[in-house]
């Protein structure tokens, strides 16, 4: 047994006038429930729960691209922080290294 909506309108107060209200309104795309195109008019009331379902689903795959994005740009910044780290050890290794020249050839002249 298919059951189907009534046609009753309870901003009117009568049953549904179709395309002379200007909430009734065409449809097109997938549904969100079964995955079946649809190309249908009806009420835009009527069309909320769908509609409702169908944004929930955009939002938790935008919710999921930005999740990604991030742990990218996470890797990203540890990799440069590493870089940017090795940086600065090898120049603290010269200043040593440039220290102990300085010292070393000061111990010659005085000797």
């Amino acid at each position: 047994m298919k059951i189907e909506a009534g046609k009753f309108c309870p901003l009117i107060g009568k049953d549904c006038i179709q395309l002379q209200c200007s909430w009734f309104t065409q449809i097109r795309g997938m549904n969100p429930n079964t995955g079946e195109e649809i190309d249908d008019w009806g009420c835009a009331v009527t069309w909320l729960p769908t509609l409702m379902i169908e944004n929930s689903q955009q939002q938790r795959a935008t919710g999921a691209a930005i999740e990604s994005f991030r742990n990218e740009t996470v890797k990203s910044t540890m990799k440069a922080q590493e870089i940017y780290q090795r940086e600065l050890e090898l120049k603290a290794q010269e200043r040593l290294l440039k220290s102990r020249q300085t010292i070393h050839n000061v111990t010659d002249i005085e000797q």
